[in-house]
């Protein structure tokens, strides 16, 4: 399989497995039928999709290593990490 295709099917799967976990968090909210639940499950997912976040970024710029500039590179990893801890 290409290269590049590979990368995209990867994002593309964990971006489906962090939509998978957000609609299973959403189910077990209303499950639990609690507030106190509700927050905890959130609270779980707050954590897990930065995470996601910070993956995917990294994957596309591996993707991208061979087109941009190192300068430029940095630059889009800075910002990814930006993200991640304005998230936080």
């Amino acid at each position: 399989m290409h290269t590049e295709l590979r990368i995209v099917l990867t994002m593309a799967l964990m971006r489906l497995l962090a939509g998978t976990l957000e609609i299973t968090g959403a189910l077990l909210m209303l499950k639990f039928g609690t507030v106190q639940a509700a927050l905890k499950v959130n609270a779980v997912l707050g954590l897990i999709g930065p995470v996601i976040l910070t993956l995917v970024g990294m994957i596309g710029l591996i993707g991208l290593r061979h087109e941009l500039s190192w300068p430029k590179l940095a630059l889009v990893g800075l910002g990814v990490l930006l993200i991640f801890l304005g998230t936080n």
